[in-house]
């Protein structure tokens, strides 16, 4: 009892600050633990940090108290480092954005259960006000990500995609499918489920997908820190381009098979870059937040994060599960990744001193990808 008296008196928290000034000494004396899922770890997380991967079964025998800690580490080697240097270092938290103890140290929260745990087994454990958004917001130059295209030669890439979630748009006139949601293509795209209509989906900290909605909505952009639109239509207007805290690119192309979407992605990749930079949100958006929207943050996350389209297609569908590009959309992915030389890992051919061009599909015109 003598702990929970320890903890209710004492906030056993520490400041995105401190944590900062300790990875920018070398952080050598600290523990860094990341509580949040594998996918988020992937996508990004703060450097130096080992995830946990709690499944509902470890839940409860960690509820019961009868598992150490080191059962949740996946890594062999992550496991070692944690057992070695648990009792001696600082051991440090974070989940997603907890900001506070909850209810005197109550485990609400997998990062409460575990730190209860730690501090009972007599280390040094802290949790992280404000979790990874506030640490990634303020320092992102200490954040990193795992994502990467290079497949181990035992898990060779899926054939491209499954195209069975995929679909050939109908043909109609730009003004229809931009000015009437219910009439031809994005309608023929899944309809988006009500449980996301009412906010972007984030794809990576600063980065996120939605529709026209979400565009038009004053509070989700506040709430998300978003300052940078994508607007990826002809029609839909940029409705808070009077306010100049908000900076806008728009991009007109329809959800149409004739469109060349492609030719906008170096322009596009720069404008998620500049928000990135300024350490700003940015919503990537369309009509239904389905096709046009998710082709270019999928190539954004295949030039920067160095991803297959296949890899970066499944990522984005496992945030936003009605994802639906048009057909000719994905054929013009494929040419960007030819371009990127990630459809063959193993060929040697350097491209370093190489200028990188490609034509689509519905356009012959060739052009000059910005180098990375």
């Amino acid at each position: 009892h003598e702990t929970e008296c320890d903890m209710s008196n004492a906030r056993p928290s520490k400041s995105v600050e401190w944590l900062q000034l300790e990875l920018e000494t070398g952080g050598t004396s600290l523990l860094l633990l990341d509580c949040r899922s594998h996918e988020l770890y992937e996508s990004s997380h703060i450097e130096t940090a080992i995830n946990l991967a709690m499944t509902g079964l470890m839940l409860r025998r960690f509820k019961k108290g009868n598992i150490p800690i080191q059962t949740v580490i996946p890594k062999h080697e992550d496991k070692e480092n944690f057992v070695r240097r648990c009792k001696t270092d600082t051991v440090v938290l974070y989940d997603e954005s907890s900001a506070d103890w909850q209810d005197s140290g109550s485990p609400a929260t997998v990062l409460f259960l575990l730190l209860n745990k730690l501090r009972e087994d007599g280390c040094k454990a802290y949790f992280l006000e404000g979790g990874f958004v506030k640490f990634h917001t303020e320092y992102p130059e200490h954040c990193e990500t795992l994502l990467d295209s290079s497949y181990p030669s035992s898990s060779p890439p899926m054939p491209v995609l499954g195209f069975g979630g995929l679909r050939i748009s109908s043909d109609c006139s730009d003004g229809e499918s931009d000015r009437e949601p219910s009439s031809a293509t994005e309608s023929e795209e899944s309809p988006v489920p009500s449980n996301q209509l009412d906010f972007p989906v984030q794809i990576l900290p600063y980065l996120y997908l939605g529709c026209a909605k979400d565009s038009s909505n004053l509070d989700v952009l506040g709430q998300y820190n978003i300052t940078y639109i994508l607007n990826v239509t002809p029609n839909l207007p940029n409705v808070f381009e009077h306010k100049s805290q908000f900076r806008y690119k728009k991009i007109p192309i329809s959800d149409h098979w004739s469109q060349n979407l492609s030719q906008f992605f170096p322009e596009a990749i720069s404008f998620i870059d500049e928000a990135r930079s300024k350490r700003c949100g940015i919503l990537v958006h369309c009509l239904a937040g389905i096709s046009r929207s998710v082709t270019v943050t999928v190539a954004y996350l295949m030039q920067r994060l160095n991803l297959s389209l296949n890899d970066a297609y499944d990522f984005v569908k496992r945030k936003k599960s009605n994802i639906s590009p048009n057909f000719n959309f994905m054929g013009q992915l494929l040419d960007f990744e030819r371009t990127l030389g990630q459809h063959t890992p193993c060929d040697n051919r350097s491209t370093s001193e190489e200028q990188l061009f490609f034509t689509t599909p519905t356009n012959h015109n060739v052009f000059q990808l910005e180098s990375t």
